[in-house]
């Protein structure tokens, strides 16, 4: 097993950031396929901690006997190199046992939304062409309602509390590995460019598509992830993002290959998320906006010890910088913005988690190890912008996806001339830092001028009575689109539409102007975060008859 460094071809790796204090160098690489890196880890931690769960913890040894044997059972099942098998279960250590047993046999693990319905279920186990699915015994209904529908689903493994019913041909996940030996499983040609997993994207916009994650993207950006975080085998890392999710994958892996220690909850509650922070000194916490959110509301709060806890991680959705304050003052842990996306592996930036005079707090941060960025104009995507214009955001490095499954004219569109087009907008300052604005597909067009929903989300923020906020173009016939926000409120604020649009009025450039607000209960998102804006522009276009 040797190890590679990334080429740093004509030194734009060196002159990419201007100070020396934020350079990043090139890293190198182990020229091994994904599962060989946890044997790395098991060699050198045997004995620490690797995963701790709410009925007890595993050491390293622990879960490598528990991920060989599991591979000697999916092989004996005839499962190989290149099959799909899909894993729709919520955070559990079975999950990580899995992902590492199918890559050491060279098959795709598919994480799917436990969250999922009959219709999602069968689509995704469907469209991978999965011959497997381990699922937890809970969500069994789901798939037996579908399984006569789906002609290539050989094998179903259950795992979790309770046992397939007496005749059934569901396999349990337990017996499995007490049937099998712990030994490696050998004889497997597996790659580095041999796909890996098959995560699906988030859907904001019409159905997910598959994302082709190589052992060499997805293993080579856990490194990079590694090193931008400064994870060390010293580490405790709480974890209640879904697995399912890019985000989540990628803790699980970045934990486990630096020999760091997992703690896992199955689904976010701040009262346990904080007792677990104390009890088991957790030393990095990971965050999306709305846990965020909920964390800075929770009475209960200030009755814990945090102080292990470095630094928060924050991603999936861009935080509005007053969040980001609130959270600090309420919990006094500082807060580190990110940015990816399932395509790029998914890490691609991450502001500076060492020094907290350069860590700007409304930045996705600086490009991780070995990844370019440029912004280009939004007409051709040809044309590179100079600092402080604002643009598509395209990215270049080892970690970025093969393509999209099944999918060429997609494909295609996103990688180009080896640069993936993020289908982001934002701009660059002169350090390097980068600023997300929104989404291309989201922004909103008011009488030709284009308009980032996040800028006016992130100023409504700043209102008091504001707990939470989305805002979409809502169709116009005079202007094309007039920015619409749906609130919120926090319970113990009192604010009327007028108010608010008031108080925001002159804020932003007048094209801006918020045009009418509407209070909700809640904002449609996704698992990770993400504002569901696809959800809120077909409500407002049937309430306008326009569906």
């Amino acid at each position: 097993m040797t190890d590679r460094g990334a080429n740093s071809g004509d030194g734009r790796a060196a002159r990419r950031l201007a100070q020396p204090e934020l350079f990043r160098p090139p890293l190198s690489y182990p020229e091994a396929p994904y599962g060989d890196l946890l044997a790395r880890a098991v060699a050198l931690h045997p004995e620490n901690e690797a995963i701790v769960h709410p009925d007890g913890s595993l050491t390293f040894r622990e879960v490598e006997g528990l991920t060989n044997a599991f591979a000697q059972a999916l092989r004996g099942l005839g499962i190989g190199r290149g099959d799909r098998v899909c894993l729709y279960m919520t955070n559990r250590p079975e999950y990580a046992v899995a992902f590492f047993a199918l890559a050491r046999l060279g098959a795709v693990a598919s994480p799917m939304n436990p969250s999922y319905r009959e219709r999602e279920v069968a689509y995704q186990i469907e469209d991978s062409e999965a011959v497997a699915v381990v699922v937890q015994h809970d969500l069994l209904p789901l798939v037996s309602a579908v399984r006569p529908g789906l002609p290539r689903l050989e094998h179903v493994i259950g795992v979790g509390p309770g046992r397939p019913a007496a005749g059934s041909d569901v396999l349990h996940f337990a017996d499995l590995v007490a049937r099998h030996p712990a030994v490696p499983v050998t004889g497997v040609p597996v790659v580095l460019d041999d796909l890996l997993t098959l995560p699906y994207s988030s859907g904001t916009t019409g159905l997910p598509k598959g994302v082709l994650l190589s052992h060499r993207a997805f293993g080579w950006n856990n490194i990079q992830f590694i090193a931008v975080s400064r994870i060390t085998e010293r580490d405790r890392l709480l974890v209640f993002l879904p697995f399912y999710h890019i985000y989540g994958l990628m803790l699980l892996g970045g934990a486990l290959l630096s020999g760091a220690t997992l703690v896992i909850m199955e689904r976010f509650d701040p009262a346990e998320c904080c007792r677990l922070m104390e009890a088991h000194g957790v030393t990095l916490l990971f965050a999306v906006p709305p846990v965020m959110n909920a964390l800075a509301a929770f009475p209960g709060i200030g009755a814990y010890r945090l102080g292990t806890v470095r630094h928060c991680m924050v991603g999936a959705a861009p935080v509005p910088p007053e969040m980001a304050r609130r959270f600090r003052e309420v919990t006094g842990i500082k807060v580190v913005q990110g940015y990816g996306l399932t395509e790029g592996g998914p890490l691609t930036h991450l502001n500076p988690v060492h020094d907290e005079s350069i860590n700007v707090l409304d930045s996705a941060g600086l490009p991780a190890h070995d990844t370019e960025q440029k912004i280009v104009d939004l007409d051709t995507g040809e044309r590179e912008l100079p600092p402080g214009e604002v643009g598509e955001v395209i990215v270049r490095g080892p970690q970025l996806m093969q393509g999209y499954w099944k999918a060429p004219e997609a494909t295609a569109a996103a990688l180009r001339g080896g640069w993936l087009y993020t289908g982001d907008i934002g701009r660059l300052d002169e350090r390097g830092y980068l600023y997300i604005h929104d989404r291309k597909k989201e922004m909103i067009k008011y009488k030709g001028f284009g308009i980032a929903p996040a800028e006016i989300e992130a100023l409504l923020f700043e209102h008091p009575a504001v707990a939470d906020v989305a805002v979409i173009g809502k169709p116009d016939p005079a202007a094309g689109e007039v920015p619409k926000a749906f609130v919120v409120r926090r319970n113990d604020q009192a604010v009327t539409a007028e108010e608010l649009l008031g108080w925001a009025r002159g804020r932003l450039a007048g094209y801006k102007s918020l045009h009418e607000v509407e209070f909700v209960e809640a904002i449609p998102k996704t698992a990770s975060g993400k504002i569901l804006r696809r959800v809120l522009r077909e409500q407002e276009r049937q309430r306008l008859g326009l569906a």
